[in-house]
């Protein structure tokens, strides 16, 4: 028999976020696999984890289990950023596949609910792939898309990505860092930067439209001439971080 595993965006914070069709899917899931940050991160984002738990006592009625495993510890600033990336995420896929093998019968639906959107910088998607290419059983995967990071951004600042005519790039903080903004593309959205890139630049023709815990109470946004506001936003960023314990942010890099 078939076994199934359902990968559910959940968006970015707001519980509100929760599409009709996520609440569909999590009222097919038997068992739920969640991933315990405290051991890794001191408890910081407990109220992460906390959010998940209150998805699925307000909108779940459908029998099932939650099936808990401790963090795979990494390097979250390693030199060799891909090399150390990869080797985590191999370690991440064999704590998946053991959780599916383990706890999940012959005919039942797994899900994994994961923020933001499944197709936007989360890598449980092709995990799972390569379990399913390995099994000895048949592994069907459903992606349940999600209000993204993105999204929540862009609705928060009120703004429409594109312009008329142009492309949007969706890069890392990483990759900024290493090669500035593009000559080519005016309008470019970062998202993983926990070295606050944007603040090295030195364009002096570019808006900034930031934002961290989007959706949520916490929420904090600012926008203006990067140049004018990058001081005001890293020292938000680090006193947001500070009282927190772990901040989610993106931003948009708009050439005027």
């Amino acid at each position: 028999m078939t076994r199934t595993v359902a990968v559910i965006g959940i968006g970015a914070g707001d519980p509100q976020h929760l599409t009709l069709q996520a609440v569909a899917a999590m009222n097919r899931v038997d068992v739920f696999f969640t991933i315990d940050k405290g051991a890794v991160d001191g408890g910081a984002t407990a109220d992460l984890a906390a959010l998940r738990s209150e998805l699925l006592a307000r909108h779940v009625t459908h029998p099932h289990r939650v099936v808990t495993a401790p963090e795979v510890p990494r390097d979250r600033d390693p030199a060799a950023y891909v090399d150390t990336a990869t080797a985590w995420q191999a370690r991440r896929g064999q704590l998946y596949e053991q959780m599916i093998t383990e706890e999940l019968a012959d005919g039942q639906t797994g899900g994994f609910l994961v923020w933001g959107d499944p197709s936007l910088y989360d890598g449980t998607l092709n995990l799972l792939r390569h379990i399913s290419d390995r099994a000895p059983h048949k592994i069907e995967i459903v992606s349940v898309p999600g209000i993204s990071a993105v999204a929540a951004l862009a609705a928060a600042h009120r703004l429409i990505l594109n312009r008329v005519g142009t492309p949007i790039l969706i890069t890392t903080g990483r990759r900024l860092a290493e090669h500035g903004m593009p000559h080519d593309i005016d309008d470019v959205v970062v998202m993983l930067d926990g070295r606050t890139a944007f603040a090295d630049l030195l364009d002096t023709d570019l808006d900034i439209y930031w934002g961290a815990y989007l959706g949520t109470p916490d929420e904090v946004l600012v926008s203006g001439d990067l140049q004018q506001t990058r001081d005001e936003i890293r020292a938000r960023r680090a006193e947001a971080r500070t009282r927190k314990g772990w901040i989610m942010d993106t931003y948009l890099l708009r050439r005027r």
